[in-house]
C-alpha cells in the first residue's frame, strides 16, 4: 500500500455498523439504568438520559465534525427509535417499577391518560401547548449550539424517556399492539425529527472550533438547507397536533389500562 492509499484508508469514513451503534448501544443503556433504579430511583432517573445520551453522542459528534450530516443525522433517529422500544417493552411488562426509574415519567403518564379518556387537555388546546413548544425548542437550541450538541442528546433522551414510558404504560393495558404502534402520535415522530435535524445543524460550530477550524454558524449551505427543514418540521408539527391531537384521543382510548 503506498502513503497515498494508507492516508486515503485512514481517512475513509466509517460504515454502516458505526452509524448503527448507537441503535444497539441504546437497549444496553436502558438496562443499566434500571439495574440502577432498582437500588436507587433518584440513581435511575439520572443514569437513563447520562448513559443514553453516551450511547449515541460519540458517533453523533464525529460525524457532525465530519460534515456527514445524513449519517449523523440517521444514527441519532436510529437511536431514538431503539431507545423508545427498549423503554417501551420495559415499561410495559411492569409500570409503576419502571416509572420510578423515569425522569417525568409517572406525571406525563397521567396527564396522557386522562387527555385520551377525556380528549380534553393540553394535548389538544393549541394556547398551551404551542408554547410549551416554542419554549422545549428554544432550550434545546441553545444548549445545542453551547455544547456542541450532547446537552441538546441529553434533553432529547429526557424526552424520549417519559414520552416512551408513557407508552409503555398505554401497552400494559388491554390492546398492547395498538398502543405499541400508535402511543406515539404523528406529530410527535415530526418532531423528534425536527429536533434531531436542527441538532446536527447547531452542534457543528463549536465541534469544528474545537478542531481547530473556527465556522459561523450556517456558514455552509447544507446547514442552512437543513435548518429551513427543521424549522418547516416544527411547525408542521404544530399544525398536526392542532388537528390531529382530539382524533387521536379517540383511537387510543380503547387501549386504556382498567
Amino acid at each position: 500500500m503506498t502513503g497515498a492509499d494508507a492516508s486515503s484508508a485512514v481517512r475513509r469514513p466509517p460504515g454502516l455498523l458505526f452509524v448503527l451503534l448507537p441503535a444497539l448501544l441504546a437497549p444496553v443503556a436502558v438496562f443499566l439504568a434500571f439495574a440502577v433504579a432498582a437500588a436507587s430511583p433518584a440513581a435511575g432517573r439520572i443514569a437513563l438520559p447520562m448513559l443514553a445520551t453516551l450511547a449515541v453522542y460519540p458517533v453523533f459528534a464525529r460525524c457532525v465534525t465530519e460534515g456527514r450530516r445524513a449519517a449523523a443525522i440517521t444514527a441519532a433517529l436510529l437511536w431514538a427509535a431503539s431507545l423508545s422500544a427498549s423503554l417501551i417493552t420495559h415499561t410495559a411488562r411492569d409500570p409503576a417499577a419502571a416509572g420510578a426509574g423515569v425522569f417525568m415519567g409517572p406525571p406525563y403518564r397521567d396527564e396522557m391518560f386522562a387527555f385520551i379518556a377525556s380528549g380534553q387537555g393540553r394535548e389538544s388546546d393549541p394556547a398551551r401547548f404551542v408554547p410549551q413548544h416554542l419554549l422545549h425548542a428554544g432550550i434545546f437550541a441553545v444548549v445545542t449550539l453551547a455544547s456542541g450538541g450532547v446537552l441538546g442528546l441529553l434533553m432529547g433522551a429526557v424526552l424520549v424517556g417519559y414520552m416512551s414510558y408513557y407508552v409503555g404504560a398505554l401497552a400494559s393495558g388491554p390492546q398492547a399492539m395498538t398502543a405499541g404502534l400508535l402511543g406515539w402520535p404523528p406529530y410527535a415522530v415530526v418532531r423528534v425529527v425536527a429536533f434531531v435535524i436542527l441538532g446536527a445543524v447547531l452542534a457543528r460550530p463549536l465541534l469544528v472550533r474545537l478542531r481547530g477550524r473556527p465556522e459561523r454558524l450556517l456558514a455552509q449551505p447544507a446547514d442552512r438547507r437543513l435548518l429551513g427543514v427543521a424549522l418547516a418540521l416544527l411547525l408542521l408539527d404544530i399544525v398536526l397536533k392542532a388537528v390531529v391531537a382530539p382524533a387521536w384521543a379517540g383511537i387510543l382510548r380503547p387501549c386504556l389500562p382498567p
